[in-house]
């Protein structure tokens, strides 16, 4: 037998007793196809580099395996007051050293996404800190009532993985009660554009894909914000479950579909936002979310 064809049957053999694949290259056969994939959604593929036509992310050569980066918030003053300026500190470390992470990729145009969310899911703001020092962030705003918020940050430590990581804090006073909130899916007028909603299936059912089709007019103007056709918090009533994602179908046309799973059976305020012309719209809408039956 030809000794080419000798080792391959030996590496077969090889394979199949330790239960792995094995292709062995034979002269002149091509490479096997590179897996460039999308951090940000991981479903999206390509045998090229390049990027991300959904996000917009450069695409890279596989994906590290998840590792949580631990985030430290640093709220000043401590116990703020409603209404009074409050700083934000927060610093990205290295789970295996423990050091600052100095070098972060940058996500839709920025280094770091934030989103505060009200107890009561009155107040909402998505924002950006600024790099303060190394691993540092810090970010300078106004809690307007007294309770407890919830912040989702969003981050990606250079060689890593994009970090979503949830915070809470708390202005002194105020009701813990979660809120009931009134399902609203009513058109919304924003701040130069409308903004309409439909989901499918009608009735969102927990653990399964729902389909939010957000129809916009005039769509004249319409442009991307922060590298994206739209973006869009949805957070649970009890502020357990917050999700930042981006649309999944978009292209600069009036309807722009964003897909979601919401993982539980409660109700969800959506914030989606759009830019037209320059000025940022938020959209505000409340959905139930049901069990399978």
């Amino acid at each position: 037998m030809h000794r080419l064809a000798v080792a391959c049957v030996v590496l077969v053999l090889a394979a199949f007793l330790v239960g792995q694949t094995i292709s062995p290259s034979l002269p002149g056969a091509p490479a096997p196809p590179r897996d460039y994939v999308c951090p940000m959604d991981p479903d999206v593929r390509s045998a090229t580099p390049g990027k991300c036509p959904r996000c917009g992310m450069n695409l890279v050569l596989g994906i590290p395996e998840p590792v949580e980066y631990p985030l430290n918030l640093t709220v000043s003053p401590r116990a703020p007051k409603p209404g009074d300026r409050v700083d934000l500190t927060f610093k990205v470390k290295d789970p295996k050293t423990g050091a600052a992470v100095n070098q972060f990729e940058l996500v839709h145009e920025k280094l770091f996404h934030m989103f505060i969310v009200s107890q009561d899911l009155e107040f909402f703001v998505h924002d950006h800190p600024v790099v303060s020092g190394a691993g540092t962030f810090r970010y300078a705003g106004i809690l307007p009532k007294a309770g407890m918020y919830r912040v989702l940050a969003d981050y990606y430590p250079t060689n890593a993985t994009p970090q979503l990581t949830t915070k809470t804090m708390f202005v002194p006073g105020g009701s813990l009660r979660i809120p009931r909130l009134v399902p609203d899916l009513a058109a919304k007028h924003t701040e130069n554009m409308d903004v309409e909603l439909v989901t499918e299936p009608p009735a969102p059912i927990a653990g399964f894909k729902t389909m939010l089709f957000f129809r916009v007019k005039p769509v004249e103007g319409l442009e991307q914000y922060l590298g994206a056709w739209g973006h869009m918090l949805a957070a649970s009533d009890d502020l357990i479950d917050l999700i930042h994602t981006h649309p999944f179908l978009a292209n600069g046309g009036p309807e722009i579909q964003f897909n979601v799973i919401f993982p539980r059976a409660r109700t969800y305020r959506l914030w989606v936002q759009f830019q037209r012309s320059g000025v940022v719209n938020t959209a505000v809408f409340t959905i139930p979310v049901s069990v399978l039956k």
